[in-house]
């Protein structure tokens, strides 16, 4: 849990940086929705509002000569619905100020920041301190649904005796592979057999695993623990992995990760990012395999398997089983359809 409890103070003192650069009246906003959302969440806002408030300075004519942390509740009060749509079309591509680098936000990206203004907004309309809630009049982008990216049975079985055997790794790679062998089977294994995020499993310690009930004590997005329990497969891997990681000396804040990098760190998400990645293309050329991929994987052998949505949304730790059945309606639509062959009305003579 020393790794979540980190993560939390690191977020915590970001959003703080953060909010010195935003209006003063952003003070008394984060405070008023600490107790309802994650840190995660509120840092998230941050970010989104100051390229709102950006966009204001650059395009509100009444704004011009001013910063960002000199706009006032009266400056907002002045917005309307329009300006909230001009952001929403901002969005689609722009530049920071004082930057070159050039930004573009899709339909998901839009949303997210869309929701930042609406909360503002919100707030300080509750709070009588605007006269108005524009950002209510401004609907949000619709969400395409994309197909989901996955790997077949036999795509799975291939990619964990690739990363058993690293035959097909690069000869550079395969010298490292002697190193890593036990610890990415294990990790590619635990993620392909439980579904889990990669946030969750970066996060493991060596004392979450308990292998009297094949549990591990995990902590999902938005604090909650649970206990994800693993098959006989997982708990193989695990428990060879775990004798090699008990003869391991952790760098100091790290000797309890479960899984450590060769620099006897904490592996980092991006370093699993790029690990699931580079097995994954000895498998398939096609598909764009990341550790989220490996979950959709799961969850819809899982769903294959069961049929029961409600599992796995449970497994999964959607809060919303709308959520899971979104990801899995193309599955839905098939077993719906081998429904109508599966009962016979007459009997063939």
């Amino acid at each position: 849990m020393e790794y979540h409890e980190q993560q939390r103070r690191e977020n915590v003192k970001k959003l703080r940086e953060l909010i010195l650069e935003l209006p003063e009246f952003c003070v008394d906003y984060f405070r008023g929705i600490e107790p309802t959302t994650a840190e995660r969440t509120r840092l998230g806002y941050a970010r989104d509002l100051r390229i709102f408030f950006g966009f204001l300075l650059e395009y509100q004519p009444s704004l011009q000569g001013k910063t960002i942390h000199e706009i006032t509740l009266e400056d907002l009060n002045q917005v309307h619905a329009q300006e909230i749509e001009m952001f929403l079309d901002y969005l689609s591509y722009y530049s920071k100020p004082g930057e070159e680098e050039e930004y573009q936000n899709g339909e998901r990206g839009k949303a997210r920041k869309i929701s930042a203004v609406r909360s503002l907004f919100k707030y300080f309309y509750k709070k009588e301190k605007l006269s108005s809630n524009p950002a209510q009049l401004v609907s949000t982008p619709k969400i395409h649904n994309k197909n989901i990216i996955r790997l077949d049975t036999d795509e799975i079985a291939r990619m964990l005796d690739e990363v058993d055997s690293g035959e097909k790794l690069t000869e550079r790679q395969q010298k490292y592979h002697d190193h890593t062998r036990i610890r990415d089977l294990a990790l590619v294994t635990l993620l392909l057999g439980t579904g889990m995020r990669v946030s969750e499993c970066v996060g493991l310690d060596l004392t979450d695993v308990d292998f009297a009930n094949n549990g591990l004590r995990i902590v999902r997005k938005g604090g909650n623990e649970t206990i994800l329990y693993f098959g006989s497969e997982v708990e193989d891997v695990l428990r060879e992995y775990i004798d090699v990681r008990n003869q391991e000396e952790a760098l100091p804040g790290h000797e309890n990760a479960l899984f450590l990098s060769m620099q006897k760190r904490r592996l980092s998400v991006r370093a699993v990012e790029n690990l699931v990645k580079k097995y994954a293309r000895t498998v398939t050329q096609l598909k764009n395999i990341s550790p989220h991929k490996l979950r959709s994987s799961y969850g819809t052998a899982l769903y294959n398997e069961t049929g029961d949505i409600y599992l796995v949304a449970d497994v999964l730790g959607h809060k919303d089983v709308n959520t899971t059945r979104r990801h899995y309606a193309q599955i839905e639509e098939n077993r719906r359809r081998s429904a109508a062959n599966a009962i016979h009305l007459r009997r063939d003579d």
